[in-house]
């Protein structure tokens, strides 16, 4: 796989194919809206979906601390799909979940559907986290500095007569919105006016998570 970079606030942080962001200098790897166990929340309430959900996501987590090693892992909220979610964390993904973290710092920040994390998850619990010129938290407020989620950025391009939608990074370089990470987490157009109020009118770019790299595309470029 090719790196590709993403810079924030003059931060330069390696974009991984997966949707996470790693920042090499403090050895922190950042991922976004995991929404685990939100197949058996649907289940719940009648609408069946393959139960599998979790296992893949943590599995694709598993694979992205095993390339970059971080010191620090910040999950920037919506890490589980609604307020009871870790209560049904099977005991093989709950000791996955350890697993993960062992040996390395763990940062929950809370989302909108897990506003509420409980202490026995292992990490400590946040609203936001400041460090450097980086404050990291779950919905973008548009400030300078901000790493963010809560939208699941996706992006549709046309080129040699296809089409492709993506998940993406959001960024003009002073700000981000990061994709959902998670394996049955939907995405929002970047062309939605919820994307217009965090950015300026100028612009900015889609990086969307290819096959093989991450493709730096011109918000005006996509449909």
């Amino acid at each position: 796989m090719r790196v590709s970079t993403v810079t924030i606030s003059e931060v330069t942080f390696a974009a991984d194919l997966s949707g996470a962001l790693f920042w090499e200098e403090q050895r922190l790897l950042v991922v976004s809206d995991l929404h685990l166990e939100k197949g058996s929340s649907f289940a719940a309430r009648g609408v069946l979906l393959p139960p599998y959900d979790t296992l893949a996501t943590l599995s694709r987590l598993a694979a992205v601390i095993s390339r970059h090693d971080p010191r620090t892992v910040i999950a920037l909220g919506d890490s589980f799909h609604d307020r009871t979610a870790h209560e049904r964390l099977s005991p093989e993904n709950r000791d996955a979940v350890a697993g993960l973290q062992t040996g390395r710092d763990w940062i929950w920040i809370s989302g909108n559907h897990d506003p509420m994390l409980p202490s026995d998850l292992g990490g400590t619990v946040a609203d936001e986290v400041g460090i450097g010129p980086i404050t990291f938290r779950h919905e973008p407020t548009g400030a300078c500095g901000e790493i963010a989620g809560h939208l699941h950025p996706k992006a549709r391009v046309s080129a040699r007569g296809r089409s492709m939608e993506r998940r993406c990074f959001a960024s003009d370089g002073m700000r981000a919105v990061m994709p959902a990470f998670g394996a049955y987490a939907g995405g929002l157009s970047i062309r939605d006016v919820a994307f217009a109020r965090i950015f300026p009118a100028n612009g900015f770019v889609a990086h969307l998570l290819g096959d093989r790299r991450v493709h730096a595309i011109a918000a005006s470029r996509c449909s």
